[in-house]
């Protein structure tokens, strides 16, 4: 077994990691004593089963059946199968999820605190996963952002991320926006927060899953915005993750954005994700 830092940031990489070793009490405690003081986990190249990979998640906390239903996985429903490819003519898996800066179900009142994702057919080369670190980007806001964001809440939102589906049909994108607020309701968080494991304070929320931060005007909450996104685009204070066949990754949902990117024409990906509720 190899342990490395993958950046300064965030991420810590293990390889040379079979299932059976990765189980053992020992390794296993060092990899969540990572997971917890620097967000994020890669375990290169591991074969995992689904039952398997279910059971490392329900080491760390307690596995949820995803919020997307119909994509979970037919035998597993604490897995969201994540996929472009098709069997039969059908689709497997949902396709193109989380293609924007995000903190994992930060729309849900009582989020789920881990996210285990492993990369069961994953092209090289191609759809990298982005990360950075929430208290690594709250470090680096101006101060008079710390100030004005303190003890303030944000207003989190599932509406402006919900897809089109069939029962949506023929309504407007305002009746969708409208129907998908009731089924979802906004859910409040605190915009700063503190890291139990760590002690740091670290920021909560963005673009893609949050309405505003109460208390903020329009032309505030823009700014905000504005200065997040440029925060997280900024490629000296994240890692990307270059899939290779079988990866398995563990991270905080909390306190770790990520971001997908595109697949090009032709390529196909799956990935099995399973969410941990905290024990």
């Amino acid at each position: 077994m190899h342990k490395r830092a993958l950046t300064p940031f965030i991420g810590v990489e293990y390889t040379g990691l079979t299932h059976t070793e990765l189980t053992r009490p020992e390794v296993f405690a060092d990899v969540v004593d990572s997971l917890h003081q620097h967000d994020l986990v890669v375990v290169r190249g591991i074969d995992l089963t689904p039952q398997q990979q279910i059971g490392i998640a329900a080491r760390i906390g307690r596995p949820v059946p995803f919020l997307l239903a119909d994509w979970r996985h037919p035998d597993f429903a604490e897995i969201l199968v994540s996929s472009n490819e098709r069997k039969a003519g059908r689709p497997i898996g949902i396709e193109r999820v989380g293609h924007f800066w995000h903190q994992d179900s930060s729309f849900d009142a009582d989020p789920s605190a881990y996210t285990v994702l492993h990369g069961v057919h994953v092209p090289e080369g191609h759809g990298d996963t982005v990360f950075a670190s929430a208290a690594d980007v709250y470090d680096r806001l101006p101060e008079e952002w710390h100030e004005l964001l303190w003890d303030r809440i944000g207003l989190h939102t599932l509406t402006k991320q919900q897809r089109i589906a069939p029962e949506h049909v023929g309504l407007s994108i305002a009746e969708v926006r409208a129907l998908v607020a009731r089924q979802y309701p906004a859910v409040e968080h605190p915009v700063v927060r503190r890291d139990p494991h760590t002690g740091r304070r670290f920021l909560y929320g963005s673009r893609a899953y949050m309405d505003r931060v109460v208390g903020l005007d329009a032309n505030e909450n823009e700014e905000f915005f504005d200065l997040v996104d440029t925060l997280l685009a900024d490629p000296d204070r994240t890692y990307t993750h270059r899939w290779t066949p079988h990866d398995l990754l563990l991270w905080k949902t909390d306190t770790t954005y990520h971001v997908a990117t595109d697949l090009p024409p032709g390529v196909s990906r799956t990935v099995h994700r399973v969410s941990v509720a905290a024990a």
